[in-house]
């Protein structure tokens, strides 16, 4: 539409300049053509286009919208009084003012156009043709049929889609909750079979060792090696939960380093590692906390920072381990200090409370425009 208004614009220009070289209103007529030229670039820039409020709504036209459309067809009217070659650089305002206005409004300035553009054919042509008469109405009549099947072919695909996305959110929520009830299903299995089971034997073993102590102090001191070979067994039962319970990308020995330089951030974004210091081994806490802290962080990349490349940056300071994630996005603003008050979405506060576990400070910058730098400090116990 944009090529087809600047196309018949320097056409009507270029007819009424071979029409009628030299004549007086010439300056008024070029004028006039440049004016409206600009107004019609303009429009964007001033804010003509705004966003819809909702999914499928037409944003309501603010009087700066109003005001812009009125200018310009203002212009193109008294153009058309002037010379009217001009008239039918009326049919790409027709979709501007039905992208503009509200449908009713619309389809009335439509129909002034038309009737100007109407009355400039006949004007211009020598003989009564009923095809002047006509055509331009029924070229309007196209435009606006035109236009509106597309507009709600659009509200209704963007209705679709909107619904697709909120069902398939609904869907992995749906999926996420089944996971953690099957896992903590299978957790208070294991554990009611195997630490259970022998915490109450133990349990049995002690109170008969107790009772016997006095009267036959071999039959008890058997009881309490039972009990303490129950207990060793209880004990690996517990490091094996413990040991399933770990990430799986620090499963088999893997590192920390390795597991955060195998990080994604889907598609469209690049995740660099750096590595700085020299790696010393860490508790499994420590690793498991780091690399889901790097997991949530580049997810939130991902979903909100619309960003296009990610540093991780792990740090041995010698008395604590430094996670720093920076990414090159939209940032945000940073309302309260770390635990001063509400945040929204559950990871940032997630990510408090696990480096909170450690003794370990979560510190975020930000700022609009800018992109976002989170850095986790965990305390490492002194060696040597």
């Amino acid at each position: 539409m944009h090529a087809a208004f600047f196309l018949l614009l320097g056409a009507s220009v270029a007819r009424f300049l071979l029409r009628h070289p030299g004549e007086p209103r010439t300056p008024w007529v070029i004028s006039l053509g440049i004016a409206l030229a600009l107004l019609y670039v303009l429009g964007p820039a001033v804010g003509v286009t705004q966003a819809a409020p909702a999914p499928g709504a037409p944003a309501p036209p603010t009087l700066r919208r109003r005001l812009w459309l009125g200018l310009v067809v203002a212009t193109w009217v008294v153009l058309v009084v002037l010379a009217p070659s001009f008239a039918w650089c009326a049919v790409p305002l027709f979709f501007t003012a039905l992208r503009t206005l509200p449908p009713r409004a619309a389809v009335a300035l439509v129909g002034v156009l038309t009737v100007f553009v109407v009355a400039a054919q006949l004007k211009l042509s020598t003989a009564f043709d009923p095809n002047l008469l006509l055509a331009p109405p029924a070229i309007a009549a196209l435009a606006t049929a035109v236009f509106v099947h597309m507009e709600r072919q659009a509200r209704a695909q963007r209705a679709l889609i909107d619904d697709l996305i909120r069902t398939r959110r609904e869907l992995a929520a749906t999926e996420r909750r089944e996971g953690t009830l099957a896992e903590r299903q299978r957790l208070s299995m294991e554990i009611h079979d195997t630490l259970a089971q022998h915490l109450s034997s133990q349990q049995m073993l002690l109170q008969a060792a107790d009772r016997t102590w006095d009267s036959d102090p071999a039959t008890a001191r058997a009881h309490v090696r039972t009990a303490t070979g129950i207990a060793a067994r209880g004990l690996a039962e517990a490091r094996r939960l413990v040991h399933d319970l770990a990430p799986p990308e620090l499963a088999d020995g893997a590192g920390l380093a390795d597991a955060l330089r195998a990080l994604d951030a889907g598609p469209g974004v690049e995740v660099r590692f750096h590595l700085e210091g020299v790696p010393v081994p860490l508790p499994d806490r420590t690793e498991s906390a780091l690399l889901r802290i790097a997991q949530g962080a580049l997810a939130n990349v991902r979903e909100h920072a619309h960003a296009h490349t990610a540093a991780l940056t792990l740090s041995f300071l010698g008395d604590q381990v430094v996670l720093d994630i920076a990414d090159d996005g939209a940032g945000f603003t940073v309302a309260t200090p770390a635990g001063a008050g509400p945040e929204r979405g559950h990871g940032l506060p997630a990510m408090r409370a696990r480096v909170r576990q450690l003794g370990g400070t979560l510190t975020i910058e930000s700022t609009p425009g800018e992109g976002t730098v989170l850095s986790a400090s965990i305390p490492l116990e002194p060696t040597g």
